[in-house]
């Protein structure tokens, strides 16, 4: 076996070498880290850098949107060290465990991303959404985070795709990558600290190849590279799988030249019109698995703190990243590795080659984007969560509610703005925003349990309805500093769960135009049914009143009578509503 690899040097040792497609070549241009090179390079993480080694330092990246904080930083701008525990199931142990970072007060965290070569679907969301709140959450608890997604933009379903299209295929993995970004901003997941792609990686691609060759641990079948799963003793460890029970799979070709069925590409010979880089080994290109493997090594070491992804990527993906990490390199080291659950149709799960999936944008067409979240959110996120309309219908309702009772207490804060407020609140009031909070950090701390949280919301949002709306209410003592702590201590929450929008009253109106658009309603169409209903009652003529309200309430408008008047606000459609009450 050869040497192994000197684990403190990082894979960047290579210049880009030069891209191939048929007989054509052209330079392999990076155009997703140009902007770091303007970055004033004052970070202390892993290694040293400069701008040809772009490894991820935690001081130089560009900082992300903050969230509120109830940790005080008088430290010269310098974060202070996590005051809570944090505990995260562990895929590789099966169990919780308590999160301690390799470095104290700083995380490294690498997410597997998508293969851009169609609209991403929403079991795609899910996994962001989860790895979001967790990329929230650990900044919430003070954390200095080095967060790495990338794009596999070098693959057989890329290929296939761009050759039905007739388009060049990394033209079309860009433009899809363009199109997943535009998805992850409307759900209001944050940008990672570093976005790689497979086509920028080929020179630490192959440099980790070489090692895992020269480690003896891998072998070579006319310009393949296969790596060799009976060389790893530790196979099958991560998914349980016994070696004797694997067989080759998804993206795995069955090939007689393999010396095991199980063992996978790390490097394929390049076929007649596909894209192609030079190698030891002859031109080609690489496997799936080594991709994830060279690029987390890129920027964040061999050794770091949290994997993630779906579960469908336990087995092969994680698996053959584990094997081969570790015969690139025996300190090779994962802390935690996290997975989300499934999005499943009919207790089916939901996949572009089932062919029984929704992408993000025909959801969102119809949902707001933060219903969509809202949803997500709303199951654990290692559990399966069943995808329906009636659902996505509660999610929006539920946030409607939200984002109304915020904007009613905002409106009120603003029409006391000046007026002299008292460093108190009452005792009650207290209690309620302090048990909000202990909850949220209870329920976030034990393996990110969403749900709970959404639950604990509902205290804080029905007393503040009650001292905008209520008789009693509006007569308590200090009620406008009652209604400014409630509100502070709800936005802080949904800041941290990626629900805070820049406007209340902008957002509460594209809930309407959803809520319209799902109805096949226009608004000047609900308002001249409401004046009919207005009349009818005027009249007398109950019943015509009634069917009126019940014909809008089964297309989901709801109509809300107060003495000021008739409005009307978004509602889970009537069937839905009693669909909904059978089966709970």
């Amino acid at each position: 076996m050869g040497t192994l690899l000197n684990c403190s040097r990082p894979l960047l040792s290579l210049n880009l070498s030069r891209i191939s497609l048929s007989k054509r070549r052209v330079h392999l241009q990076n155009h997703h880290y140009n902007h770091l090179k303007r970055l004033p390079f004052n970070g202390f993480f892993f290694s040293n850098y400069d701008t040809n080694h772009k490894l991820c330092w935690f001081s130089s990246l560009p900082s992300q949107p903050s969230v509120d904080s109830d940790q005080h930083n008088d430290n010269g701008g310098k974060p202070q060290m996590p005051i809570s525990e944090l505990w995260l199931h562990n895929t590789m142990t099966r169990q919780k465990e308590l999160f301690k970072p390799k470095i104290p007060g700083k995380v490294g965290m690498y997410v597997c991303g998508v293969t851009a070569y169609d609209l991403s679907h929403i079991g795609h969301a899910r996994v962001y959404v989860t790895f979001d709140i967790l990329y929230r959450y650990l900044e919430y608890l003070g954390y200095e985070v080095c967060y790495v997604r990338n794009f596999t933009d070098v693959d057989d379903k890329i290929i296939t795709r761009a050759n039905e299209l007739e388009e060049d295929p990394l033209s079309l993995s860009r433009r899809f990558c363009e199109e997943f970004r535009y998805d992850m901003a409307h759900l209001h997941c944050l940008p990672p600290s570093v976005e790689p792609c497979v086509s920028d990686h080929m020179p630490q691609i192959i440099d980790m190849i070489k090692q895992i060759l020269d480690n003896g641990c891998a072998y070579r079948v006319d310009g393949d590279v296969y790596f060799s799963v009976d060389k790893f003793p530790g196979y099958g460890r991560l998914s349980g799988r016994k070696l004797e029970d694997n067989r080759a799979g998804e993206r795995v070709t069955v090939d007689s030249r393999k010396q095991n069925p199980a063992d996978f590409a790390l490097w394929k010979s390049a076929k007649e019109g596909e894209p192609f880089w030079e190698s030891p080994w002859g031109p080609g290109r690489p496997g799936w698995h080594i991709e994830c493997s060279a690029m987390s090594v890129a920027y964040l070491g061999h050794s770091f703190d949290i994997h993630g992804g779906g579960m469908d990527l336990v087995f092969p993906h994680h698996e053959n990243e584990i094997a081969q990490s570790c015969a690139a390199c025996s300190q090779s080291n994962i802390s935690y590795w996290i997975h989300n659950g499934f999005v499943t149709i009919d207790s089916e799960k939901m996949s572009k080659s089932l062919g029984n999936f929704f992408t993000i944008r025909q959801v969102i067409d119809l949902y707001h984007p933060l219903a969509l979240r809202l949803f997500l959110m709303g199951t654990h996120y290692r559990s399966p969560i069943n995808y329906s309309d009636s659902q996505l219908e509660s999610a929006s309702d539920r946030l409607f509610y939200i984002y109304q009772t915020l904007h009613d207490c905002q409106e009120t804060l603003f029409q006391h703005n000046g007026t002299y407020l008292k460093d108190f609140v009452p005792h009650e009031i207290w209690n309620c925003v302090n048990k909000f909070h202990d909850d949220f950090k209870t329920c976030m701390s034990d393996d990110l349990h969403t749900p709970v949280v959404f639950a604990a919301l509902s205290d804080p949002l029905k007393t503040i309805n009650d001292l905008l709306h209520t008789r009693k209410g509006k007569k308590q003592e200090c009620r406008i500093e009652s209604l400014s702590a409630l509100e502070k201590e709800t936005r802080r929450v949904l800041t941290v769960l990626g629900l805070m929008p820049t406007s209340y009253s902008e957002v509460l109106q594209q809930l309407r135009e959803k809520a319209l658009k799902r109805a096949g309603l226009t608004e000047d169409q609900v308002l001249q049914r409401i004046v009919e209903r207005t009349a009818a009652r005027k009249n007398k003529e109950f019943e015509k009143s009634d069917a009126i309200r019940k014909d809008l309430a089964a297309v989901g408008i709801a109509l809300m009578d107060s003495p000021n008047g008739t409005i009307w606000r978004p509602a889970v459609p009537l069937a839905l509503q009693e669909y909904q009450q059978v089966i709970s």
